[in-house]
């Protein structure tokens, strides 16, 4: 689905560039190596984690599931919820094309999936695993997600942010 047949795409169209709070997910797709699945992102050309914005009708878990789907190829077999993320220092974004969002994330993770990684598709440039110690230039909201996932592995413990 294109952004502009998207429920945010179609509310985009009434609000134009104004601030309008979001919900969402991010995942980390972590492998064996314990590198993370980051994706090269065509509108600010810089790092993040697959996301997105549920569709009406979606669960959570069905939005990232999709998400995951479309931006990487892959078809998630476990899925877990680590944390919360909505701190307007990380997660008050304005786009290059001048729409702001406050974005209010579920945090998941997930170390099991099927499928061939691709990104052939509008919201990937480049896909590619990454060590900790050595993770791209993020947006910074991305790399608080990340942070937030390290202190849940080391806590066991929700995070919320």
């Amino acid at each position: 689905m294109n952004f502009s047949e998207s429920y945010l795409g179609r509310l985009r169209q009434k609000v134009g560039r104004d601030l309008i709070q979001v919900p969402g997910g991010r995942i980390i797709l972590e492998d064996a190596a314990g590198r993370i699945l980051l994706q090269r992102r065509p509108d600010f050309d810089r790092w993040g984690l697959p996301a997105g914005s549920p569709e009406e009708g979606e669960t959570a878990a069905e939005s990232i599931r999709r998400e995951v789907l479309e931006e990487t190829g892959l078809v998630l077999t476990h899925l877990e919820c680590f944390g919360f993320s909505s701190n307007p220092a990380y997660e008050r974004v304005t786009y290059p094309n001048g729409d702001q969002v406050h974005c209010y994330s579920l945090l998941f993770f997930s170390n099991r999936w099927e499928g061939t990684l691709s990104a052939a598709n509008e919201e990937s440039l480049e896909l590619a695993f990454f060590a900790p110690a050595a993770l791209p230039d993020l947006l910074p909201n991305m790399r608080r997600a990340i942070e937030m996932f390290w202190q849940y592995k080391e806590t066991g413990q929700f995070q919320l942010d």
